[in-house]
Order: structure tokens, then C-alpha cells, then sequence
């Protein structure tokens, strides 16, 4: 990011100092200080922190980061456990990416170098104490300490149900007793896995659009607390009103205290998805009503002809593409979030014949110009079926950009090509002269 460098060298010596200062004033709460000439309790000298990191500018930056920061002065270390680690030069990435089987992995890193790099790509870094009795502390430092063996590190990534930030979050509340399970799985967050996927990706419009395309219906139900902090900032903003049993039994909060290390100067994500659908159906409405045009001056001019003979290809191998993808997402990979996915009326595969007939058509060969018509009317049914079946209650896809884009389009082809069926045009033949005697006319 522009001025990335310079930021990381200015926030080096802040970074330094807050984690100084954490390491002396994030002494364990005072419950579990051990007394006077007694040994200390196990785990007592550690001290737990959340770390949550905000969005950065590449795609896969922009749902934010964390990680569980250990402090351990007894054997002089501070390790940031890192739950979000692949490598797209890993073996067979892209293969296991479009099959959805991605294998990411675990690590811990020397805590202050490495929140360093987020302050160096100008991402903001949040650090929250975390209250946890000494023996549970322990148990989890071990815990993450086996977790990042070579033989334990690696699991099954899946990008809402098992992803940095749910292992984080599972991680702590295994240690505490499952309260954050207890007290988040049962209260409505009033969002979606869609919302949030497409107000974080707003800045992006072609992502944007690829995730509302690829995304089936899984994606559109509400989702609890516990869910939503699929999202590192979520889980920040939750364990704020989570509360476990204090030394006495009574309830205290589960976060001590907060701090911010580094605030970002890069725009932050809305807090809403943007309402595109007017922006889907100008641009829908835009390419139908040029297809519409071209159509009707396709009879007299070559290049009309050609002109829509481009459009209707093109189309064709964009939205067929689209529906093989859309297809195969469904029934060939395990990226259950795409399955049943509505916009298979919108994108299909059917699509493809009418690219393959568009040269032909232009070329008027035989049979081309009823063949097209054909493809485009079954196009067209096949969008206003899925646009109809929205009205089933079962049938709830958050899809309406993606059908008023494709809908005009295909309306618009089809028309433009029915107007091309009409007859040729009749030649007007030259009269003969009469044969019959007398019919001469003398010229002289």
C-alpha cells in the first residue's frame, strides 16, 4: 500500500514501547496472584491477549486478521499464534482452491516483528487482555504450542465456517469453559455471511459481483453471534459482553482491558453492503437496448449485423462460462456455500450454443437465424423462471443484481434476433416483350 514503507519505519519505535508496556502493565488479574511465600499457581506469570488486526487492500486482507498473543517473561518469550497461513506456491493451491479442499495452517511468530508487518502495510492493530484463570492459560500456551507441530498445523479451511478467526475463537472458548459458545449461539447478529461478504468487498466491484454470482443461498440466512465472528472484528466486538466466573463465582468480564497499537489512515469498510441493483439493471437495460437496436438496423447494414453478431457471442460465452462455473461449484466441489445456487437460471451453460451459432448467424448460413432465435428465447425463460420462482418461500437467493443485469440482456437479444426472422425481401422481375402478332411497336 502507497506510503507502507514510511508508516512501518514511524510506528517501529510504538510498536516497541506499547508492547514494553504490556508486558508490565498486563500483569495477571488479582485474583490469581499467588499470596505471600506460597508458590506460584501454574500459569499465574502468563498473561493471555486477543490481536485483532483490521482490513488491508488485498482481496483475501479485507475480512481482517488476529491471533492469540501468549506473554511469557519466565521463559522470556512472546509468541503470536497465527491461524491464517497459505502459500500460493504450495503444491496443487489453485486445484485445491477451485475444489474447495484448501489446506491452511498454523504458527506462532515473535509477537512484536510480526504485528510490525501490519503496521507496515498501514493495517490497525488492536490488543485485548484477556481474563483467564492461571491453570486454563497454561493448558492453552501447551495447547497452541502442539497445534503448530508439523504433524498438527495443517486443517481444512473453509471461509466461514472454519477460518482464522473461528480457530482463534474456538481455541479460547475450549479454555474458558465454552462461554463464548454459551453466550453467543442463541443471540440473532441480524446479518448474513452475505452481508458482510459484500459490504467488506464493496471497494471491489468485479469481486463483488464474482462472490453475488457464486454464492448460493447458504450464504442468505441469519446468522448468531457465535457465527458472525467468522469476522476477526466481530469476534473483537463480541468477547467484549462475554463474561466468565470470576474466584468467587461471580461474573466478570472476559476481556480486562483493550489498547490500540496502531490505528490504520486507510479507508474503513462500510457498515452496510452497498445497494447496487440500479447500477445492475442500467447496465442490463444498456447492453439489451443495444442488442434491440442492432437488431433492427441488422437488415440493412453489415455492420449492425456484425455488430450484434459480436454482442450476442460474446454474451453468450460470458454468461455460459459463468453458468458452467456456477455449475460446477454445485456438483463437482466441495464449497458447500455455492451450492443450489438460483443464478444457474440466470448464468446456464445453454448460453455457450449461442455463442458457438453466432458466427453462423452472422454468416446468414442456413437454418443460423431460427437456431439463434431459439437459444435466446430458451435463455430468456430460463431467467424469467428463476426471477418467478424468487416468490417461493423456499427460494430466498439475495440475487436481484445478478437478475437485473442478466434479464434485460437476454430480453434483448432475443428480441433483436426474432426481428431478424423475417422473410427476404421479393425482387420485382423486368416485363416480357408479347410474342403475338401485331404487339410490335415500329419505331420508325
Amino acid at each position: 500500500m502507497t506510503g507502507g514503507g514510511g508508516a512501518g519505519g514511524r510506528w517501529h519505535g510504538l510498536v516497541v514501547v506499547a508492547l514494553a508496556a504490556l508486558a508490565v502493565l498486563g500483569t495477571s488479574p488479582g485474583w490469581a496472584q499467588p499470596a505471600t511465600g506460597r508458590t506460584p499457581e501454574p500459569g499465574a506469570n502468563l498473561t493471555v491477549y486477543l490481536v485483532t488486526m483490521g482490513p488491508g487492500s488485498q482481496v483475501w486482507e479485507r475480512f481482517g486478521h488476529n491471533a492469540i498473543y501468549i506473554h511469557d517473561p519466565e521463559h522470556g518469550s512472546d509468541q503470536a499464534y497465527n491461524y491464517g497461513l497459505f502459500d500460493l506456491r504450495q503444491e496443487n493451491f489453485l486445484l485445491r482452491f477451485v475444489q474447495g479442499r484448501m489446506w491452511y495452517w498454523m504458527a506462532g511468530f515473535p509477537a512484536e516483528p510480526y504485528f510490525r508487518e501490519y503496521v507496515r502495510d498501514n493495517r490497525s492493530v488492536w490488543i485485548q487482555e484477556l481474563e483467564i484463570p492461571p491453570p486454563a492459560r497454561l493448558e492453552l500456551q501447551r495447547f497452541l504450542e502442539w497445534n503448530e507441530r508439523p504433524e498438527n498445523r495443517f486443517y481444512h479451511y473453509d471461509y466461514y465456517r472454519d477460518n482464522c478467526s473461528t480457530r482463534v475463537r474456538d481455541a479460547l472458548d475450549r479454555f474458558i469453559g465454552g462461554s463464548i459458545r454459551e453466550q453467543t449461539a442463541a443471540l440473532p447478529a441480524g446479518t448474513s455471511y452475505r452481508f458482510h461478504t459484500q459490504r467488506l468487498t464493496a471497494n471491489d466491484p468485479p469481486t463483488f459481483t464474482g462472490l453475488l454470482l457464486a454464492l448460493g443461498p447458504g450464504v442468505d440466512r441469519p446468522i448468531s453471534a457465535w457465527e458472525e465472528m467468522f469476522l476477526p472484528l466481530k469476534l473483537q466486538e463480541h468477547v467484549r459482553r462475554v463474561t466468565v466466573p470470576g474466584p468467587d463465582g461471580t461474573p466478570v468480564p472476559l476481556v480486562r482491558s483493550e489498547r490500540t497499537l496502531f490505528e490504520s489512515t486507510a479507508p474503513q469498510p462500510p457498515d452496510s453492503p452497498p445497494r447496487w441493483i440500479p447500477w445492475y439493471l442500467g447496465l442490463g437495460v444498456l447492453v439489451g437496448g443495444t442488442a434491440l437496436l442492432l437488431g433492427r438496423a441488422a437488415g440493412r447494414s453489415p455492420g449492425a449485423r456484425v455488430g450484434l453478431g459480436v454482442l450476442m457471442g460474446g454474451w453468450g460465452l460470458a454468461v455460459g462460462i459463468a453458468g458452467v462455473a456456477v455449475a460446477g461449484l454445485w456438483g463437482l466441489t466441495d464449497h458447500v456455500m455455492a451450492y443450489r445456487n438460483e443464478n444457474i437460471f440466470q448464468a446456464n451453460p445453454v448460453a455457450l450454443l449461442l455463442a458457438g451459432v453466432a458466427p453462423l448467424w452472422v454468416r446468414d448460413r442456413p437454418g443460423a437465424r431460427r437456431l439463434a432465435a431459439g437459444i435466446a428465447v430458451a435463455l430468456v425463460g430460463l431467467s424469467l423462471l428463476g426471477w418467478v420462482l424468487q416468490a417461493l418461500p423456499w427460494l430466498d437467493q439475495v440475487n436481484g443484481g445478478i437478475i437485473a443485469l442478466a434479464l434485460p440482456v437476454h430480453l434483448g437479444i432475443a428480441g433483436a434476433l426474432l426481428a431478424r426472422r423475417q422473410p427476404p425481401r421479393t425482387r420485382s422481375t423486368p416485363a416480357r416483350a408479347s410474342s403475338k402478332p401485331g404487339a410490335a411497336v415500329n419505331a420508325r
